[in-house]
């Protein structure tokens, strides 16, 4: 009877503790890492990459996990998306991508725009533009998607006047209609080796994106000898593969970025030289 009543009791403690594990584990399940959903996003190390890390605690209170894979070009990324390395990436304005989307014929869109990096002119022999000597050498990225952006912001400042009727964001050398100082523009360079040009000493002036001026340990506010305005059209945006937008991860990552945690983030680290909107 001992022995019937002691496998009885044992069989009653295992079923318990099993219960007990089944619970548990459930409730990982619900709320816990092993049941988030996970998310790859590609991004630029700077400041796009440094921007999600600050989100990932946010994202993962909406259940979802975020991978970030870092790049340091312009051509990379799209082309993991479009492979479906990457569920999304951060780190081209929407020209840029609209281009790749017409050069290359990737079906992508827009999720959403989370922040403006205003391009800089850097010189280390002038301290204005109105400095810059008559055949000045201009260095500007070989990117065409950022041609119409600087021609457009040395037009403002008085240095070229465009073709009238040329749409500005398609803008290209061959546009320009007045160029009195007879600027001599160099697009050889890709738009990350430009900080190493500048601290080459190359050139009379250089023109460089925010991110890679900031990741070479520029200041574009301090740094700069003239900055594009901060209500520039060239949003950085979340781009996804076409109908990938509402996905609720997608989404929650927009929402996430959008937020006030975030956008403060973004104005206390970068002090200006890196702009957040929400569109």
């Amino acid at each position: 009877m001992k022995k019937w009543l002691l496998a009885l009791l044992t069989l009653v403690l295992t079923a318990g503790l099993a219960a007990c594990g089944t619970s548990e584990d459930n409730t990982s399940g619900e709320g816990g890492k092993e049941e988030r959903e996970k998310i790859v996003v590609g991004a630029s190390n700077v400041p796009h990459a440094e921007i999600l890390e600050e989100a990932k605690s946010l994202l993962e209170e909406k259940g979802y996990e975020m991978e970030i894979k870092t790049f340091n070009d312009y051509v990379v990324p799209n082309q993991a998306l479009d492979s479906g390395e990457l569920d999304a990436n951060y780190f081209q304005h929407i020209p840029y991508l609209e281009s790749q989307m017409a050069e290359h014929g990737y079906k992508f869109e827009n999720a959403g725009g989370i922040h403006i990096e205003p391009i800089g002119v850097y010189s280390q022999e002038h301290t204005t533009l109105d400095d810059l000597p008559k055949g000045a050498h201009i260095i500007m990225s070989s990117s065409v998607a950022d041609h119409g952006r600087i021609l457009t912001m040395l037009e403002k400042e008085g240095l070229i006047t465009l073709k009238e009727g040329v749409e500005k964001v398609k803008a290209t050398i061959e546009d320009i209609a007045e160029n009195p100082k007879e600027l001599k523009f160099d697009t050889e360079y890709e738009a990350a080796l430009l900080p190493q040009i500048f601290n080459n000493g190359e050139g009379d002036a250089v023109l460089i994106n925010s991110n890679y001026a900031i990741d070479a340990g520029l200041n574009p506010l301090k740094d700069s000898i003239a900055i594009e305005e901060s209500d520039s059209p060239y949003v950085n945006v979340i781009a996804v593969r076409e109908g990938d937008a509402d996905k609720p991860a997608i989404k929650a990552l927009v929402e996430v970025l959008h937020s006030k945690e975030i956008q403060d983030f973004i104005l206390e680290k970068y002090e200006g030289a890196v702009v957040p909107v929400k569109e």
